[in-house]
């Protein structure tokens, strides 16, 4: 019986198997002495990367070597020290800069409340007296009735004059100084009339009677239906001087207040007005004047398109309004008078006169009704146009010559442009003056650097094309010299 081996018993080696077996390598065989093992030399397969290299002596280092295992933690400290250091460094440049702007701006404060100053108290010596202006205005009146009455009892070409239109500073309430200035304009009425341009910017005009009675017939050129502006104005200048000498010739009775003293002045070239010297006891020298003109109630005509943009401002039926007006054409031209185009000559075309117009804008000028009246928020617009002609003024008188055609008529075709760009009241407000006059001689500055300021109804007539570059840039940069300085001349002025 075959007996079977136990688990538990361990398993004996088959040494005969194993003898047979060949050794392995690099062991000795039974009996042999063991043989020394070769050193192998490192090859290419068997080096370490460098980071694995740096990482060990770097470890190596931190174990046994000669540096402290803090430092990393110490250069982050300096680190942090140094990044706070920075922080307060910017903290405390941050507070110098905002101390500094705290600085200037009660400086500008102080400064725009002593401009503020300069400006009401020009403004206050500027305002007419009211006796004055009652005074002056009650001699005019007089005068003008006097010369209407003439027109319409002893000529038979003026006969037909309208009632006369006061224009100018005086009647728009922006007169300043003393009431020495008074322009009206006496109209005749054309019904059938045919008006073309003369030249391109719209604002001249030749003056055609259609078929019909009309005394003002005598003044057509020869061969054409044209009315010579140059004569019409001529035959109406010596009809005023009639009416003055009359005056002069009326006795003064005992007791009356002595008439007074009216002088007829040479006439300027291109000039459409027929100017009085008024004199009279207890008042200033007066000048009165007496412009003819057209009255037209047709359409405007087409170069106004584009023009009077009020809509923003006043109002869409406000320029409505304003459009269903009759237009004004006064005996004026530009340039040589003998120069002709299409037939015409220069000096007998007529100009486009929107005065009317510009007076009702002046007299309400609000973009709500109730602004300068009573009860309503007060503006500074009149003030701020006040300002910039009293300007003009002192600067024209320095440098006559150069300055001399820039007028007032610029200054207030500026604030007309620049009501329709800042539109609200609250642009305006009468406590901003100081900040709303400085803006408008910003405005005017860059018309004259342009060389450019658009008349407010004729979008193509440039008001300035006939004042020299020259002239522009300098009074451009004397008002930005007075701006930047504070006014020295109102100062100067003042004492």
């Amino acid at each position: 019986m075959r007996q079977t081996k136990s688990l538990d018993e361990p398993a004996r080696p088959n040494l005969q198997a194993q003898a047979s077996l060949p050794s392995p390598p690099g062991r000795a065989g039974e009996g042999e002495e063991p043989k020394k093992r070769e050193r192998k030399q490192p090859g290419p397969a068997d080096e370490k990367p460098a980071a694995t290299v740096h990482r060990q002596k770097s470890s190596e280092a931190c174990v046994g070597g000669d540096k402290s295992p803090q430092q990393p933690a110490k250069t982050m400290k300096k680190q942090d020290a140094k990044k706070e250091k920075e922080e307060e460094t910017m903290k405390k440049q941050d507070a110098q800069k905002k101390k500094e702007e705290e600085t200037m701006k009660k400086q500008d404060a102080k400064k725009e409340k002593e401009e503020e100053r300069l400006l009401r108290t020009t403004l206050n010596a500027l305002r007419i007296k009211m006796k004055d202006k009652a005074k002056a205005a009650a001699v005019i009146n007089d005068l003008i009735s006097d010369i209407m009455e003439h027109l319409k009892k002893n000529t038979l070409y003026f006969k037909d004059v309208q009632q006369k239109l006061g224009t100018g500073s005086y009647y728009e309430n922006l007169k300043i100084a003393d009431p020495d200035e008074f322009d009206v304009m006496m109209p005749m009425p054309v019904d059938r009339a045919e008006i073309k341009p003369f030249k391109e910017d719209g604002a001249f005009y030749s003056v055609g009677l259609k078929r019909g009675k009309n005394p003002l017939k005598r003044f057509q050129q020869e061969g054409s239906s044209h009315l010579s502006a140059s004569e019409m104005l001529q035959d109406f200048r010596e009809e005023v001087k009639k009416c003055v000498k009359k005056l002069k010739s009326v006795e003064v009775l005992p007791d009356v207040e002595v008439p007074p003293d009216v002088e007829v002045i040479r006439k300027k070239r291109a000039c459409p007005a027929v100017t009085l010297l008024i004199r009279q006891k207890e008042l200033v020298e007066l000048s009165l004047d007496v412009v003819l003109c057209l009255e037209v109630k047709s359409t405007w005509p087409s170069f106004t398109q584009g023009g009077l943009k009020v809509e923003r401002w006043l109002g869409g039926k406000a320029k409505q309004q304003f459009k269903y007006l009759p237009f004004y054409l006064v005996p004026k031209y530009k340039g040589c008078g003998t120069v002709v185009c299409d037939g015409v000559r220069a000096k007998d075309v007529w100009r486009l006169s929107f005065s009317h117009v510009e007076k009702a804008i002046m007299k309400n000028h609000g973009s709500k009704k109730t602004c300068c009246e009573a009860g309503g928020a007060k503006c500074c617009r009149k003030d701020c146009l006040k300002l910039l002609k009293h300007l003009l003024h002192l600067l024209k008188d320095q440098d006559q010559k150069s300055f001399e055609k820039i007028c007032s008529y610029h200054a207030k075709t500026t604030l007309l442009h620049a009501c329709c760009s800042r539109v609200d009241d609250s642009d305006w407000e009468d406590s901003r003056l100081a900040e709303c006059f400085r803006g408008l001689l910003e405005d005017f500055e860059g018309h004259l650097t342009e060389q450019k300021l658009t008349n407010f109804f004729i979008p193509a007539h440039n008001l300035l094309s006939d004042v020299s570059r020259k002239s522009c840039t300098s009074l451009a940069s004397r008002i930005r010299e007075q701006r930047e300085r504070g006014f020295p001349i109102f100062m100067e002025n003042e004492k």
